[in-house]
């Protein structure tokens, strides 16, 4: 059995063009996370937010954003799933800043739906429910977070997986309605995110004491082995092909950046 949910109250953003997203960007580093940052909120402004998973790339964004704008916009996913590290990072979060977090949550009737059926983890039992548990606890969410933006901020990064390799810093996001979707830390290192942590004193999740490299839901979330990729903690037991759960997996339109 599938559940749907109806997407009538999601309405066009007005994103913007390619050639406008190509001009405002044309004089700024690409490799520069802050100028980036200051450029889309200044240009904007309430209409671009980051989408937090409360990972160290996201308290980095965040950090950064706030030093330009303290009003910007953080959205952030409570799936029902997360783990309580990742709820005391986002307290952490807003009580050093001072910021409001947006928080979405899943359609209680879907997730009820869903659990009766087929029982709280059907998400194991085949790649198929794990994308419908991510549909609801996670993507249907994102858009309406995303209803009305014309740019979303993400902290995506290359070095995450080999299904975000040819991330670019850069793109139209058509998988919501083509608003711009920009990754200032798309060239960063994990030691750069590490670092950056460090020498900002910026709250983090103890998951990553534990050795996890990417935050999600608890059960579908573990520390990578060594010599596996970041992400390879996430969703374990399926082929390493499909490890993204919905909300960055169409492929976007890119703009022509290459940093």
């Amino acid at each position: 059995m599938t559940f749907s949910i109806s997407n009538k109250e999601i309405k066009p953003a007005g994103p913007p063009a390619r050639s406008q997203a190509l001009r405002l960007f044309e004089s700024v580093n690409l490799t520069d996370a802050n100028a980036i940052l200051e450029v889309a909120l200044n240009h904007y402004g309430p209409r671009v937010a980051l989408a937090s998973s409360f990972s160290m790339e996201d308290t980095i964004l965040i950090d950064m954003i706030i030093k330009i704008d303290p009003d910007a916009r953080i959205l952030a996913l409570d799936t029902g799933r997360l783990n309580e590290e990742t709820h005391e990072c986002a307290e952490k979060i807003r009580l050093k800043y001072g910021c409001q977090i947006e928080w979405f949550f899943p359609d209680s009737e879907a997730v009820e739906a869903l659990v009766r059926t087929k029982g709280s983890c059907s998400f194991k039992e085949s790649i198929d429910n794990r994308k419908e548990c991510c549909l609801i606890r996670k993507v249907l969410p994102l858009e309406r977070a995303l209803n009305g933006l014309h740019a979303w901020i993400t902290g995506q990064r290359r070095q995450q997986s080999s299904t975000r390799e040819a991330l670019q810093v850069l793109e139209l996001d058509q998988s919501h309605g083509g608003i711009l979707k920009i990754n200032p830390l798309a060239s960063w290192s994990f030691s750069q995110v590490k670092e950056y942590v460090e020498a900002n004193n910026i709250p983090y999740n103890r998951l990553y004491d534990f050795g996890y490299q990417s935050i999600g839901c608890a059960p579908c979330t573990r520390a990578p082995r060594e010599s596996e990729d970041e992400r390879a903690g996430r969703w374990w037991w399926e082929d390493a092909a499909h490890k993204e759960c919905g909300i960055h997996l169409v492929k976007p339109s890119h703009l022509g950046n290459k940093s």
